[in-house]
């Protein structure tokens, strides 16, 4: 399991989010409260962000080593200020390499995507099915091996497939197809996502045995005013709101927050998430 955290607000110096807070994402990364599975999250890491002004792609930055091993990494958060974040520390699946290419965020135009999680057994199980089902532009964004970035293809695949569909709308499309495939194949799919265009967060919280990794976000904090922090762990001592089960949250270019239940049954079955863009 990995750990996430994702900032919506006022353009703020990243060290505030990243460094700062006492469980901070780099303490998670040693040091993690709430890991369903290993001890550490030391295979490499990374963030995106917006720019703070201008209506540019976001920047990436990622490397293989632990995030307490990047020198680069506090001075690159002490000059860089946005108002849309995601970040990212990994613990790998074992037997996948620790490689660029299997560090998130993954990005495509203006969308980010960072994923906790896993699927069962996923080169022999689900791998050959998301893959048959990708069009063209999807599968050749892939350029590494994980599970998640594979979850990610999905995800463009249908937004690329049925345009109509909202950025949320696509995201529970996508688990929803995830769950009936691991339904067939009989194995666990669990996926905690926070996904962005820089305007919008929009995070699920979702496992087919029911165990749902944890995820938490926390609303215009003293500390953080008019702005939304959602996290795999609390950064700190507050009134964090533990992400309902099964479940979509949407945080709006306001920082207004709103869930719904994700469907699973039927890949097919209408949406409850409202069309908005």
């Amino acid at each position: 399991m990995c750990r996430l955290l994702a900032y919506l607000g006022p353009p703020i110096q990243l060290d505030k989010i990243l460094f700062e807070p006492s469980h901070s994402l780099i303490a998670q990364s040693y040091q993690p409260r709430e890991m369903e599975v290993a001890l550490l999250n030391a295979d490499g890491f990374g963030l995106s962000w917006y720019h703070a002004t201008q209506q540019t792609e976001p920047f990436i930055y990622r490397n293989t080593q632990p995030i307490w091993n990047d020198i680069n990494l506090p001075q690159i958060c002490r000059y860089v200020e946005s108002g849309c974040v995601l970040a990212h520390v990994r613990s790998a699946t074992p037997g996948l390499a620790v490689d660029l290419h299997n560090c998130q965020p993954f990005r495509d135009g203006a969308l980010t995507f960072i994923h906790n999680g896993f699927i069962e057994n996923f080169r022999y199980t689900l791998y050959r099915s998301i893959r048959e089902r990708l069009c063209d532009r999807a599968y050749h964004v892939i350029h590494g091996l994980t599970d998640s970035e594979h979850i990610f293809a999905l995800l463009l695949h249908e937004l690329e497939t049925h345009p109509d569909l909202s950025l949320a709308q696509g995201l529970a499309k996508t688990l929803q197809i995830l769950a009936a495939l691991a339904q067939r194949q009989r194995v666990r799919v669990a996926a905690n996502i926070i996904l962005s265009d820089g305007q919008q967060l929009i995070a699920a919280r979702f496992d087919t045995a029911g165990a749902d990794p944890s995820l938490y976000w926390l609303q215009d904090h003293p500390s953080f005013p008019g702005a939304v922090l959602i996290a795999s762990e609390p950064l700190f001592e507050a009134n964090w709101v533990t992400c309902p089960p099964a479940s979509l949250v949407l945080v709006e270019p306001t920082c207004e927050i709103q869930t719904y239940p994700l469907p699973f049954s039927d890949p097919d079955s209408s949406l409850a998430v409202p069309l908005a863009s």
